[in-house]
């Protein structure tokens, strides 16, 4: 039984506001709709590169309203759920073990980044037809840092060549990883073969000549 407050509000048997437990129960409904939004943009991304606005609202179960009220256009939507795949991925970057021998730890994170983009290449194609190049690189800056850090580790420990400035490694890495994904779309290459082409073209093309 409730009781009436002098406000006007109201109190539920425990005494909290029905108006209060109201919003908090109309919030977690709008933190799970946007959860499933941006999973659902994943998955029906990856089963259908071109799939509509539409599909993606059926795929997570909510009415294209609803979706429209968190993400109005198709870029937002697509830019939103990119920048949860890569928060995820970060997660996922922070657990890789980069102590030790660094052309091993840099393979262990060529593996690990690889298995991410994969997951998310379908994402990502989306995004390269949806952002702005500028802005997919600035998302993906964090990803980076980790590379950064262990690339600079590898010029000041002398495995990695130092003719050639970091800025330029990382360019490479990106083009390297990302191009795996463009040969698998053309089925020149497999999800499988990729880590192993990606990290051998890499060691080869950052190994420093002096110990070569």
């Amino acid at each position: 039984m409730t009781g009436a407050r002098a406000d006007g509000a109201t109190r539920g048997a425990g005494g909290r506001p029905a108006r209060g437990r109201r919003a908090a129960n109309v919030r977690a409904d709008a933190q799970r709709n946007r959860a499933a939004i941006l999973q659902a943009t994943v998955d029906t991304l990856r089963k259908d590169p071109d799939a509509s606005v539409a599909q993606i609202a059926a795929e997570a179960g909510v009415g294209r309203m609803t979706l429209y009220g968190h993400f109005p256009t198709r870029p937002e939507l697509i830019e939103a759920a990119l920048i949860d795949s890569l928060d995820r991925g970060d997660a996922v970057l922070r657990d890789v073990d980069l102590e030790g021998d660094v052309r091993e730890a840099f393979s262990r994170l060529i593996t690990v980044s690889w298995v991410l983009v994969d997951q998310s290449r379908a994402l990502l194609a989306a995004a390269q037809k949806e952002l702005p190049p500028g802005r997919i690189r600035e998302l993906h800056e964090k990803a980076e840092a980790t590379h950064r850090d262990l690339l600079e580790r590898g010029q000041r420990e002398g495995a990695f060549r130092t003719d050639l400035p970091v800025s330029w490694l990382l360019t490479t890495t990106h083009v390297v990883i990302h191009g795996a994904a463009d040969e698998i779309a053309a089925g020149r290459l497999t999800s499988e073969d990729a880590p192993r082409f990606i990290d051998t073209t890499l060691q080869a093309a950052f190994a420093n000549p002096a110990q070569t």
